[in-house]
């Protein structure tokens, strides 16, 4: 089973950030008990304030294994202040009890993924599922593809070696010139084709650094490196990780919001990944999105992690109806690559904090900072 190992004295801008890093993770373990809805068997889709507590929402398969996958890195005395009564056996078994029928590919994967680094629940009827999806061929969300050859590394199953062949050649060959990942494998083009997100980034680049760390596969580990080179080269100048980037140039397109889980979770899990498998360090952009996330510009200095409620807030977005500012910068850009929206920033300036958190966010973080004591 393959995850992440850092020492802290390796990464010395990453060690300045330690005892902020072990705040996140208490608010994570704290955090997540109250996101349990029990009369749906999975974790909510989100909570928001409510007082001094918090609602519930909805509920989510995919939140719940990627919880799961987090929680699997944990001591037993941290994931018992998770989990409460249940035990990582228990939400393992949720997740694959029904997977058969599931036809989401990235909640079979995640499923595959959770089952694999918990030890729990049944691997093979879960790997079974994700054949039958056929990731390598069909038409999927890049991220998707990703959490599904992440997965069947995290497995290292002998019969899945063909397979994981595959998915990653699907992932490499779909990096284009710019060093940026289609939001789509295999989708037709339309007005915003030439638009990707962070998220189609930093997954792939965990899923390829995973799969040149078990099989020492150079052209992975190098797409995996020119992803990250954009994505580092654009960080903002206070830390920030942007949102949407043209596929076409590998330019920013819209900067905003900027999600806490990518500062803390995301990013971190990515950027350590390919470390470990390039021997590289990358403790620096990592500090830097942390050190946003302590001390964002946008608020004045303030942040998204609220001590009082002991969550940490989704994201700092633009002043703006609905999503207006994404859709004018993606019709801007499609007529020319260099063309934006000029008026975008003055109009519409970042500062509005979205009051929700979610567990997957939790539960990457987790994943992304196990063991911070190793080295202690």
């Amino acid at each position: 089973m393959l995850k992440h190992r850092y020492a802290w004295p390796g990464y010395a801008a990453l060690a300045s950030r330690r005892g902020f890093i072990l705040e996140l993770r208490r608010l994570a373990l704290t955090g997540l008990p109250r996101m349990w809805r029990s009369e749906g068997d999975f974790y909510a889709y989100r909570v928001r304030p409510s007082g001094s507590d918090v609602i519930r929402e909805g509920v989510s398969r995919r939140y719940t294994a990627i919880t799961t996958i987090g929680l699997a890195s944990e001591g037993d005395a941290d994931r018992a202040i998770a989990l409460g009564p249940l035990t990582l056996r228990d939400l393992a078994e949720r997740l694959v009890r029904d997977v058969a029928g599931v036809a989401n590919l990235g909640d079979v994967g995640l499923t595959v993924w959770a089952s694999a680094a918990s030890g729990h629940g049944d691997l093979e009827a879960a790997t079974r599922r994700l054949r039958v999806l056929r990731a390598d061929v069909e038409s999927y969300p890049t991220v998707e593809v990703a959490w599904a050859l992440a997965a069947l590394c995290v497995a290292a199953t002998p019969g899945d070696s063909e397979a994981r062949g595959r998915l990653a050649s699907r992932l490499i060959d779909s990096l284009g010139p710019s060093g940026v990942f289609p939001h789509v494998l295999g989708g037709r083009g339309g007005l915003r084709s030439h638009v990707s997100c962070f998220a189609d980034m930093v997954y792939p680049i965990q899923a390829l650094a995973l799969y040149h760390g078990l099989v020492g596969d150079r052209r992975a580990l190098q797409a995996a490196e020119r992803a990250a080179g954009v994505i580092c080269q654009h960080q903002g100048a206070a830390g920030q990780w942007w949102w949407h980037y043209d596929r076409r140039t590998g330019r920013v397109l819209e900067k905003y919001p900027v999600y806490a889980v990518h500062q803390d979770a995301m990013a971190p899990m990515a950027l350590l990944a390919l470390a470990e498998a390039a021997g590289r360090d990358m403790g620096e952009p990592i500090a830097r999105g942390l050190a946003w996330l302590e001390s964002s510009p946008e608020l004045g200095g303030g942040s998204l992690v609220d001590r009082t409620a002991g969550l940490i807030w989704r994201k700092v977005a633009r002043r703006e109806p609905g999503k207006l500012s994404r859709t004018l910068q993606a019709a801007a850009s499609r007529l020319h690559p260099r063309l934006r929206a000029p008026f975008v920033g003055a109009l519409f300036p970042p500062g509005v904090i979205d009051y929700e958190d979610r567990p997957y966010h939790l539960g990457w973080l987790l994943h992304a900072f196990s063991d911070p004591g190793a080295a202690a």
